[in-house]
């Protein structure tokens, strides 16, 4: 039976709209764009979305009960409607996590759930890890830990599964520069000519779309094509995996212990190619206490059938056990 009967088995709740959103000012270049939808006096829950740079879209409100939920939706530093779009100055993890605590003040939050998927799952950990007494329950997908070898994978690793996607991806760059992919995007993403860099960022986000469903989608990756969505991500995740790769001491698994009490559930795509079920299944085993589930016939996108049920009962089990 479904959590809630109101709801199908692989179906998100109804499209709802938003009945409060702002621009939240975090210093003198960046500013975030914030909504809130559902319930005003419900249980908090805050969404992270993923690229980093991908920014949030409207189906993202539909993972919560709105009966149920105070849903709190935003657009991280450089992507979606926060801006400047792209921007990368002052844009680190630590800042990041930084905007999630400025704006849980802003909206008098005392605790959240929080629900990240991708890169939203390292943005998730990061800021339980640093904001423990602030989560009341964490929902992960598609666990990436921002580490080199996941970087690697993403860079060279998938054209085993995609070498039609990654042909494409790696010809864009000629041929003499190919032996470090990720220097000859940055210096194209990072040129402020749209002739230039929107171009490269077509090609970094559509290989992305293209690997991130188990068959394919031309929704998925015409959506990762657009203009908005390709510059946020392709420059923004290429900035990240140049300067920001999590190394120890700080790393994420390391460091489970100070969530170790925080109640959460983690759901993994068996055949995400984008963020490899290797670092979820190295997430559980150091922390057991969290509810895993490994969705057999899936990727990576949040909107695959089997992921998308699994993240709705995530967030069902979440509000009754809060």
């Amino acid at each position: 039976m479904p959590d809630n009967p109101r709801i199908g088995r692989q179906d998100l709740f109804p499209p709802i709209e938003p009945y409060q959103n702002g621009l939240l000012a975090l210093d003198g270049l960046h500013t975030m764009y914030w909504e809130q939808s559902g319930n005003p006096a419900g249980l908090p829950a805050v969404f992270l979305h993923g690229g980093p740079g991908a920014g949030a879209t409207p189906t993202h409100r539909r993972f919560f009960d709105p009966a149920v939920y105070r849903i709190v939706v935003f657009d991280q530093r450089g992507a979606g409607r926060s801006t400047p779009l792209g921007e990368t100055h002052d844009n680190t993890l630590r800042h990041l996590v930084a905007d999630i605590e400025r704006l849980r003040i802003h909206l008098g939050i005392e605790r959240w759930v929080v629900f990240g998927g991708s890169w939203g799952s390292t943005l998730a950990l990061a800021y339980a890890q640093a904001h423990p007494d602030r989560c009341g329950g964490l929902v992960l997908r598609g666990i990436f830990l921002c580490r080199q070898s996941e970087i690697d994978w993403f860079l060279y690793g998938m054209r085993t599964v995609f070498p039609e996607a990654w042909r494409n991806f790696s010809g864009f760059i000629p041929e003499a520069e190919r032996t470090d992919l990720l220097a000859a995007y940055m210096r194209r993403l990072m040129d402020a000519t749209p002739s230039v860099h929107m171009p490269a960022a077509r090609a970094w986000s559509t290989y992305e779309g293209v690997c991130s469903t188990l068959l394919p989608s031309p929704d998925t990756v015409a959506a990762f094509g657009e203009d908005r969505m390709a510059l946020g991500l392709a420059r923004i995740e290429a900035h990240y995996f140049h300067h920001h790769v999590i190394k120890p001491p700080n790393d994420l698994v390391a460091h489970v212990d100070r969530i170790r009490n925080v109640p959460a559930i983690i759901v993994q795509g068996r055949y995400d190619m984008v963020c490899p079920v290797i670092s979820a299944d190295e997430l559980h085993r150091a922390w057991p206490d969290a509810q895993y589930v490994v969705v057999p016939d899936a990727g990576h996108s949040a909107m695959e059938p089997g992921i998308r049920a699994e993240l709705v009962a995530a967030t069902e089990r979440m509000k009754r056990r809060l």
